[in-house]
């Protein structure tokens, strides 16, 4: 019995790529450490606790709504047919529930952190199961995937301050314009898929060459804005390495996925992005040991 349930429950971890977490969690957590710096206090254990909760509960939550949601396309796209929920490991209500687990998860969280969090929860559960069928009437989906994710560095600010300003705008919008842009080379894999099944992405709508370079664009504006965020939040040189890093990873990024060439996708999309997040928080983290006042 007690194997039959691990073995479920590992399933399950799998269907919603789990492990993807590493994706938004450390912007997250970036947010804690600047916001903390603004504040002059360390956040409380509490705070911490909670806020890494409501993370995982809503990527957990829209994870399984997007599997429930494209469940068909999944099952016709021959790149996703072997899917959990496609393939029969994992059932249509088990799935249902692991995503109503998911947001209710969250919504605790919100509740436990304070009255503003729990008011702009249900917006962000609004938002995270929009996207999956934003494929279905917009091209700009990447963008509001980005907008997505960029709900944690937000989210993780607005629990330990109680307000939004432009130090999360600015983090905010970067973690957009790197998740759109990596959201981009993703798409470049189906876009033959998509436009036989009216589907819509930017690779559909405006070919290999001309998504790249919007990729490009929003790559270089999540740089900018994270250099704009060092002038509104009191950081010092180990920080701005941090960005300097992430700089030169996005550009290796973009030397792995070639119109010509995508047979590099995977490895641009799961471990470069997964070394920008951490890169950044690495370094978010050291330059607060160093300069804290």
């Amino acid at each position: 019995m007690y194997l039959g349930v691990a073995v479920k429950i590992r399933l399950l971890l799998e269907m919603i790529h789990f492990s993807h977490t590493i994706f938004a969690f450390p912007f997250a957590l970036v947010a804690m450490v600047l916001a903390s710096r603004v504040a002059g206090t360390l956040p409380s254990l509490g705070q911490v606790v909670w806020i890494c909760l409501a993370l995982i509960g809503g990527r957990t939550g829209a994870m399984a709504c997007n599997r429930l949601i494209d469940r068909r396309i999944d099952e016709a796209n021959p790149r996703t047919t072997d899917r959990h929920l496609p393939s029969g490991k994992v059932s249509v209500g088990e799935a249902a529930l692991l995503a109503a687990a998911g947001f209710a998860l969250l919504l605790l969280a919100a509740w436990r952190l304070n009255p503003l969090c729990l008011a702009l929860a249900p917006l962000a559960i609004g938002l995270l199961v929009m996207y999956s069928y934003s494929k279905r009437f917009t091209s700009l989906s990447h963008l509001l995937l980005g907008l997505c994710l960029a709900l944690a560095p937000a989210g993780a600010w607005i629990a330990l301050r109680g307000s939004f300003g432009w130090a999360p705008l600015l983090l905010s919008l970067a973690v957009l314009c790197w998740v759109a842009g990596f959201d981009i080379f993703y798409a470049l894999q189906d876009q033959d898929f998509d436009r036989s099944w009216g589907l819509r992405s930017l690779p559909v709508r405006l070919g290999t060459h001309r998504a790249i370079a919007v990729a490009r664009m929003l790559h270089g504006l999540m740089v900018i804005l994270l250099a704009l965020l060092t002038l509104v939040v009191p950081v010092g040189n180990v920080f701005m390495v941090g960005i300097l890093l992430v700089t030169a990873l996005l550009f290796y990024e973009h030397r792995l996925v070639r119109a010509d060439d995508l047979s590099r996708i995977n490895q641009a999309f799961f471990t470069i992005n997964g070394l920008i997040s951490l890169a950044l928080l690495v370094f978010a983290l050291v330059d607060a040991v160093v300069t804290w006042n």
